[in-house]
């Protein structure tokens, strides 16, 4: 059973270092935007697409840098006794809150695979049978959802994105349970 969570936890670590590595390079895009946003308001005629884009890059340089956040261990804790905990007490205290935060993930991959679901025109009650219909072609997409801003682009691309971080999020905390439990166990990782 360690082995097997062993090679779970360098496949999932594996790969939202280099998801993370290649999202962390977003913010140059995002800057690139803005700073065209600027030059065009200032120069040219305002585009519309700019301060849309701009949120919608900002999303996925946050959904797809959370996993790799909490892999480096970055993420915001309250260090108010947790750093003078003993290893095993905090192994059994991150055991316990990542519970809660793997629950919350799930019904926030449950909310977003409703509203990528809805955005490819779904109004059904079954969204994953909906999206898994659509990958094997036994369903078709309806009235795509689009923004209701004057540049009005569709929302399933980045709908899709945010569930792809969320599941990788899903995953990483998987991945520091099973961590935990291994330090319980007195394995090195």
């Amino acid at each position: 059973m360690s082995r097997l969570m062993l090679g779970f936890i360098r496949m999932i670590d594996a790969a939202n270092y280099r998801i993370g590595r290649i999202a962390m390079y977003g913010i140059f895009v995002l800057m690139g935007i803005l700073l065209w946003s600027s030059i065009s308001k200032t120069f040219f005629l305002p585009t519309l697409w700019t301060l849309e884009m701009a949120q919608f890059v900002m999303v996925g340089y946050y959904i797809l840098g959370g996993p790799y956040s909490i892999q480096l261990g970055s993420n915001v804790r309250m260090d108010l006794l947790y750093g003078e905990w003993s290893m095993r007490k905090k192994a059994w205290f991150d055991l316990i809150t990542v519970l809660f935060l793997i629950f919350y993930l799930c019904v926030l991959v449950y909310g977003a695979v409703s509203s990528t679901a809805y955005s490819l025109g779904y109004w059904g009650t079954e969204p994953f049978s909906f999206l898994g219909g659509l990958v094997t072609g036994s369903e078709e997409v309806g009235h795509l959802e689009r923004s209701s801003s004057a540049w009005r682009p569709y929302m399933w691309p980045i709908k899709a994105v945010m569930i792809l971080g969320m599941f990788l999020m899903l995953l990483q905390c998987l991945s520091e349970l099973f961590k935990d439990v291994l330090r319980l166990k007195g394995e090195t990782i």
